[in-house]
Protein backbone atom coordinates (compact mmCIF):
# COMPACT_ATOMS: atom_id res chain seq x y z
CA UNK A 1 0.00 0.00 0.00
CA UNK A 2 1.28 3.32 -0.94
CA UNK A 3 2.57 5.66 2.04
CA UNK A 4 -0.21 8.10 1.35
CA UNK A 5 -3.24 5.21 1.26
CA UNK A 6 -1.87 3.68 4.58
CA UNK A 7 -1.98 7.34 6.23
CA UNK A 8 -5.63 7.75 4.76
CA UNK A 9 -6.50 3.96 6.25
CA UNK A 10 -5.19 4.87 9.42
CA UNK A 11 -6.86 8.16 9.69
CA UNK A 12 -10.00 6.21 8.43
CA UNK A 13 -10.01 3.75 10.87
CA UNK A 14 -9.53 5.68 13.67
CA UNK A 15 -12.51 7.49 13.67
CA UNK A 16 -14.03 4.25 15.40
CA UNK A 17 -14.19 4.87 18.99
CA UNK A 18 -13.14 2.35 20.99
CA UNK A 19 -12.90 1.27 25.04
CA UNK A 20 -9.56 0.95 26.34
CA UNK A 21 -8.47 -2.45 27.76
CA UNK A 22 -5.39 -3.47 29.27
CA UNK A 23 -4.45 -6.85 28.91
CA UNK A 24 -2.28 -8.47 31.35
CA UNK A 25 -1.04 -12.34 32.30
CA UNK A 26 2.66 -14.02 33.84
CA UNK A 27 6.01 -14.73 31.92
CA UNK A 28 6.88 -17.75 32.50
CA UNK A 29 8.88 -17.39 35.48
CA UNK A 30 6.50 -15.20 37.00
CA UNK A 31 7.21 -11.83 36.24
CA UNK A 32 4.19 -9.90 35.11
CA UNK A 33 3.31 -8.72 31.81
CA UNK A 34 0.87 -6.29 30.50
CA UNK A 35 0.00 -3.92 27.16
CA UNK A 36 -2.73 -1.48 26.12
CA UNK A 37 -5.06 -2.88 23.46
CA UNK A 38 -8.17 -1.14 22.10
CA UNK A 39 -9.29 -3.84 19.43
CA UNK A 40 -11.28 -5.85 22.08
CA UNK A 41 -14.21 -7.20 20.63
CA UNK A 42 -17.21 -9.96 21.97
CA UNK A 43 -17.14 -12.58 19.56
CA UNK A 44 -19.97 -15.57 21.48
CA UNK A 45 -22.27 -15.75 24.21
CA UNK A 46 -22.38 -19.51 24.23
CA UNK A 47 -19.95 -19.96 25.00
CA UNK A 48 -18.66 -16.81 26.09
CA UNK A 49 -15.42 -15.75 23.60
CA UNK A 50 -13.59 -12.34 23.27
CA UNK A 51 -11.27 -11.53 21.22
CA UNK A 52 -8.00 -8.66 20.89
CA UNK A 53 -4.85 -8.67 18.92
CA UNK A 54 -1.49 -8.41 19.48
CA UNK A 55 1.16 -6.95 17.01
CA UNK A 56 4.05 -9.52 15.84
CA UNK A 57 6.72 -6.46 16.52
CA UNK A 58 4.87 -6.28 20.07
CA UNK A 59 7.84 -7.09 23.06
CA UNK A 60 5.33 -8.97 25.09
CA UNK A 61 4.13 -11.48 21.72
CA UNK A 62 5.46 -14.58 22.76
CA UNK A 63 4.50 -14.69 26.60
CA UNK A 64 1.07 -13.75 25.09
CA UNK A 65 1.32 -16.39 22.44
CA UNK A 66 2.03 -19.10 24.79
CA UNK A 67 0.44 -18.44 27.93
CA UNK A 68 -2.57 -20.47 29.48
CA UNK A 69 -4.47 -17.80 30.27
CA UNK A 70 -4.76 -14.07 30.46
CA UNK A 71 -6.64 -10.65 32.08
CA UNK A 72 -8.65 -8.32 29.86
CA UNK A 73 -9.31 -5.48 31.83
CA UNK A 74 -11.97 -2.18 30.76
CA UNK A 75 -10.38 0.78 32.05
CA UNK A 76 -12.18 3.54 33.46
CA UNK A 77 -12.32 7.22 32.49
CA UNK A 78 -9.54 7.68 35.29
CA UNK A 79 -7.34 5.33 34.59
CA UNK A 80 -5.16 7.54 31.80
CA UNK A 81 -2.35 7.14 33.16
CA UNK A 82 -2.35 3.22 33.65
CA UNK A 83 -3.47 3.00 30.22
CA UNK A 84 -0.45 5.20 28.93
CA UNK A 85 2.22 3.42 31.00
CA UNK A 86 0.80 -0.10 29.63
CA UNK A 87 1.35 1.46 25.88
CA UNK A 88 5.10 2.32 26.40
CA UNK A 89 7.38 0.23 25.89
CA UNK A 90 10.01 -0.23 28.96
CA UNK A 91 8.18 1.77 31.05
CA UNK A 92 7.40 0.32 35.01
CA UNK A 93 3.48 -0.64 33.95
CA UNK A 94 2.69 -2.44 37.37
CA UNK A 95 4.54 0.40 39.30
CA UNK A 96 2.27 2.96 37.63
CA UNK A 97 -1.53 1.28 38.82
CA UNK A 98 -2.41 -0.58 41.72
CA UNK A 99 -2.69 -4.53 41.10
CA UNK A 100 -3.09 -8.07 43.14
CA UNK A 101 -2.95 -10.86 42.30
CA UNK A 102 -5.97 -13.45 41.33
CA UNK A 103 -7.26 -16.26 42.66
CA UNK A 104 -5.19 -17.63 39.44
CA UNK A 105 -2.70 -16.14 40.07
CA UNK A 106 -3.09 -13.54 37.27
CA UNK A 107 -2.20 -9.72 37.67
CA UNK A 108 -5.44 -8.16 38.54
CA UNK A 109 -5.43 -4.36 37.99
CA UNK A 110 -7.48 -2.30 40.46
CA UNK A 111 -10.40 0.36 39.64
CA UNK A 112 -11.62 -0.96 36.13
CA UNK A 113 -15.10 -0.83 34.37
CA UNK A 114 -14.83 -4.70 34.27
CA UNK A 115 -12.40 -7.13 33.68
CA UNK A 116 -12.40 -10.77 31.71
CA UNK A 117 -10.19 -13.96 32.87
CA UNK A 118 -10.20 -15.94 29.58
CA UNK A 119 -8.36 -19.22 28.54
CA UNK A 120 -6.44 -18.72 25.68
CA UNK A 121 -8.50 -20.38 23.20
CA UNK A 122 -6.96 -19.70 19.76
CA UNK A 123 -4.91 -17.74 17.59
CA UNK A 124 -5.17 -16.45 14.26
CA UNK A 125 -2.39 -14.71 11.78
CA UNK A 126 -3.42 -11.54 10.24
CA UNK A 127 -1.17 -9.57 8.52
CA UNK A 128 1.58 -7.62 10.89
CA UNK A 129 -0.80 -9.28 14.45
CA UNK A 130 -2.29 -12.20 15.91
CA UNK A 131 -5.57 -12.23 16.85
CA UNK A 132 -6.32 -14.01 19.49
CA UNK A 133 -9.81 -15.41 21.52
CA UNK A 134 -10.43 -16.24 24.58
CA UNK A 135 -13.01 -18.42 26.58
CA UNK A 136 -14.41 -15.90 29.72
CA UNK A 137 -13.84 -18.39 32.56
CA UNK A 138 -14.57 -15.25 34.98
CA UNK A 139 -15.00 -11.80 35.28
CA UNK A 140 -16.49 -8.84 37.24
CA UNK A 141 -18.11 -5.25 36.46
CA UNK A 142 -16.82 -2.68 38.13
CA UNK A 143 -18.92 0.16 36.94
CA UNK A 144 -18.37 3.61 36.05
CA UNK A 145 -17.55 5.74 32.96
CA UNK A 146 -14.97 3.74 30.29
CA UNK A 147 -11.81 5.60 28.70
CA UNK A 148 -12.25 5.81 25.51
CA UNK A 149 -9.82 5.99 22.27
CA UNK A 150 -10.89 8.03 19.38
CA UNK A 151 -8.84 9.75 16.41
CA UNK A 152 -5.64 8.51 17.64
CA UNK A 153 -6.23 9.84 21.15
CA UNK A 154 -7.31 9.05 24.22
CA UNK A 155 -10.97 10.57 25.33
CA UNK A 156 -12.77 11.12 28.31
CA UNK A 157 -16.15 11.34 26.80
CA UNK A 158 -16.93 12.01 22.82
CA UNK A 159 -18.07 15.38 22.23
CA UNK A 160 -19.77 16.50 19.17
CA UNK A 161 -16.60 17.50 16.61
CA UNK A 162 -16.35 19.08 13.15
CA UNK A 163 -16.56 16.50 10.95
CA UNK A 164 -13.10 15.99 9.02
CA UNK A 165 -12.83 16.92 4.83
CA UNK A 166 -14.10 13.37 3.84
CA UNK A 167 -11.57 11.00 1.73
CA UNK A 168 -11.60 8.85 -1.19
CA UNK A 169 -10.72 5.26 -0.98
CA UNK A 170 -7.94 4.96 -2.92
CA UNK A 171 -9.90 1.56 -3.47
CA UNK A 172 -12.65 3.16 -5.24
Amino acid sequence: MQARASHDIRKALAQFATGVTVVTTRSPDGTPVGLTVNSFASVSLDPPLVLWSIALTAQSYEVFRTCQSYLIHVLAVDQLEVAAAFATRGADKFGATRWRSNDSGLPLLEGCVAWFECGNRSQYPEGDHVILVGRVEAFAIGGGAPLIFHDSRYVRHLEEAPLPRALRSPWT
